[in-house]
């Protein structure tokens, strides 16, 4: 099987980052529906079987580099650079836990729609969406490479502890997985200090984002109205999709 030929054709790789339900997994379905040829890649798809999973002071968990099989996932990302396809062997179980949005925009959504038709020709590319909690952590730095735009989503600590309490679990390998109580603040909130913190001022991850490391790193992070508001999000991914495109 050939792999893409001009630049054009090449595939697109976006990752889409931050904490654990901060609208990452919700904004690549939907930016999934409004570009032609994109394909969704999810970091929870890479997990270790559920027996793997590390443990923590008793409890798996299941927020931590170690969770993940980055064997796997490398070679993933590898092959999507390749072939622009996914691997005919992966088994998407994430698509089994997502959550429908509710209150986006649908003009909004029209009119993204409509300027991803104009841009996308039929010799483009195709669009690959990587939806993980770990991509920017710097122990992944051997992958910030294979991202073309890198996209990092917020939540503060009360709307990831809400938004994770109110789901009923998850679809894992070998069966399903319910956070305990005290979960966010024991495993989810502390990991996902301990692995971006560097990208924030004085490493405060509910101040300022650190422009200065994310312009170097070639981080777009969200910010103002598209922090908390997925309308707003879903347009300002897109703004940054098309002029990826148009530079090309």
């Amino acid at each position: 099987m050939s792999g893409p030929s001009s630049t054009s054709s090449k595939p697109l790789v976006v990752g889409l980052s931050g904490v654990s339900s901060s609208g990452k997994t919700t904004l690549a379905h939907i930016l999934r529906d409004i570009w032609p040829k994109s394909f969704i890649l999810h970091e929870d798809d890479m997990y270790l079987p559920d027996s793997q999973i590390p443990v923590k002071n008793g409890i798996q968990d299941w927020d931590c580099l170690e969770a993940i099989d980055l064997v796997k996932f490398r070679k993933t990302l590898q092959h999507i650079h390749v072939h622009g396809a996914l691997p005919n062997d992966l088994n998407p179980k994430e698509d089994e836990n997502i959550t429908v949005p509710k209150g986006v925009d649908y003009f909004v959504i029209f009119e993204c729609r409509e300027r991803a038709k104009e841009l996308i020709g039929d010799h483009s590319g195709p669009i690959f969406f990587v939806d993980g909690f770990l991509l920017y952590a710097q122990s992944m730095k051997d992958v910030w490479s294979q991202f073309d735009l890198k996209l990092f989503l917020r939540a503060d600590f009360e709307d990831v502890k809400a938004r994770r309490e109110a789901r009923t679990g998850y679809v894992t390998l070998e069966g399903f997985w319910k956070d305990p109580p005290g979960y966010v603040e024991d495993i989810v909130w502390p990991n996902y200090v301990r692995d971006h913190s560097f990208l924030f001022e004085n490493g405060d991850v509910k101040g300022i984002i650190d422009s200065e490391v994310c312009r170097a790193l070639d981080i777009e992070a969200v910010s103002g109205s598209a922090e908390g508001d997925m309308t707003d999000c879903v347009e300002w991914a897109c703004k940054l999709i098309e002029a990826k495109f148009q530079a090309r």
